[in-house]
């Protein structure tokens, strides 16, 4: 059963051969164009010609591959390697919401700076000149902004912190540890 928000959704499927067909245009489409898509903020779905097994998420990983790949990267190998390294990890759900949960503040940042923005460059692009005034009328909005984020942030760990040591009371709280014996050894 289709629902309406999966009705509203680009439908792109993907062949054996590797290749991607956009249902809405009749035509073949590459990597490049569905990177496109996500920047015009279209909604769309890959799925899998044979199986309809949805292959939007390693679609758009393989995008974000290629984009690491070119250029400057966004992430550090150290920060790839922490982001591995909590998958399995008992916190692997939190640290995922915890992530989302900062892009979104960042892109509420980002609309709040470009709409501040907006009178003061009557839509031509910055100049080094342009953007350099723009900072120093914006600077100061911008340091609290993101010492409001800082602050939401590390918030947020806290609460994820407080509830997984609530979650680990619960779950070894109804078991009968006995304290540890007095260490004999120390005086």
């Amino acid at each position: 059963m289709t629902t309406p928000k999966k009705m509203s959704e680009r439908l792109i499927k993907k062949y054996p051969n590797r290749r991607l067909y956009d249902t809405q245009t009749s035509s073949y489409i590459t990597l490049t164009d569905v990177k496109q898509l996500v920047l015009d903020n279209e909604e769309f779905v890959v799925l899998d010609a044979k199986t309809e097994d949805d292959l939007t998420r390693s679609i758009l990983l393989q995008i974000i591959l290629e984009e690491e790949s070119n250029g400057t990267p966004m992430f550090s190998s150290a920060a790839l390697s922490q982001i591995i390294r909590y998958y399995g990890h008992a916190m692997q759900g939190m640290m995922g919401s915890y992530l989302e949960k900062n892009i979104q503040a960042f892109i509420d940042i980002q609309n709040k700076l470009t709409e501040n923005s907006k009178g003061f460059y009557e839509g031509k692009p910055f100049s080094p000149e342009m953007w350099a005034q723009f900072m120093n009328v914006q600077g100061p909005m911008m340091q609290g902004m993101m010492s409001n984020y800082i602050e939401q942030s590390k918030g947020l760990f806290i609460q994820m912190q407080e509830q997984m040591q609530n979650q680990t009371k619960n779950m070894f709280g109804t078991f009968p540890f006995a304290p540890p014996p007095p260490d004999k050894t120390k005086k």
